[in-house]
């Protein structure tokens, strides 16, 4: 284990012990942002936590933080999500993660997600293979679609007010803003669900899902996702095909059915 990924651990542990310790209180302070997304108390805690902890044992490397923008110069950056999940946390719901990854030169050269609540930590280091707190992953060997799960993360928008048959189950959604062309993906998938946030995305990693669609992310969601993903053999892009963690879009797959994902999700 590298020095970065030694001290990115430490980052995890000091947003694990402060995510449980306001995890389910009733009395949890929740503020909405300015574009309508709720913020917590420990969403800002653990942000303001972590870059205290960087200043004091990483002082040349900058920060990008979901809470408090950038700050600092340097090629090595830091990208922090306190809470992944914040919708979850703030109901008592277990699926939320921290999530920290390490830019270096412009290139996530290691990434780490912790769900405490889940009791899971994933992490990958560039060229070292990606692990899970009990052992190395790896994703799967599916190579058909019709074989496959797929999670697909529908945002907030999404409002009942139709309903489409969906690998063989009744999901009442409105395909708005462009998301009707995933329906043709989750129509031949063998089962589709809607894990959302990182989950679905380290579950691509583990094996347990083939594809997991974002269609709005940022690059603080994006930066850990996909080094561990690609770290555990699949593959992470934007809905265009572009290897970016800035697109605005992410992409997990097991690597051998991203081409055709691609090609469901953007016919011509």
């Amino acid at each position: 284990m590298s020095s970065d990924l030694e001290f990115a651990a430490s980052l995890a542990d000091l947003a694990d012990r402060l995510a449980l310790e306001r995890f389910g209180a009733a009395d949890l302070r929740v503020e909405t942002k300015p574009d309508l997304s709720p913020v917590t108390e420990t969403d800002k805690a653990i942000e303001q936590a972590l870059r205290e902890r960087i200043a004091a044992e990483r002082p040349a490397d900058s920060v990008l933080g979901e809470e408090q923008g950038a700050s600092g110069e340097g090629g090595r950056r830091w990208i922090l999500d306190p809470i992944d999940g914040t919708r979850n946390y703030s109901r008592g719901i277990p699926i939320f993660a921290t999530q920290i990854a390490l830019e270096i030169d412009g290139e996530v050269e290691l990434g780490l997600i912790s769900a405490p609540a889940l009791g899971r930590r994933w992490w990958a280091e560039r060229g070292k293979g990606a692990f899970r707190s009990d052992g190395p992953i790896s994703v799967s060997g599916v190579e058909r679609l019709e074989n496959a799960t797929v999670s697909i993360g529908w945002g907030r928008k999404m409002k009942v007010s139709k309903i489409e048959q969906l690998a063989d189950a009744a999901v009442s959604f409105e395909l708005s803003e462009g998301i009707e062309r995933l329906a043709p993906l989750a129509e031949r998938a063998w089962h589709t669900r809607s894990f959302g946030d990182f989950w679905q995305h380290m579950l691509v990693a583990e094996g347990c899902v083939e594809v997991a669609i974002d269609p709005a992310v940022k690059i603080w969601d994006c930066a850990p996702l996909k080094i561990i993903v690609e770290e555990a053999g699949g593959k992470f892009t934007d809905l265009a095909g572009r290897a970016v963690i800035d697109g605005g879009s992410g992409v997990s797959t097991n690597g051998l059915l991203h081409a055709e994902t691609l090609t469901a999700i953007n016919p011509r």
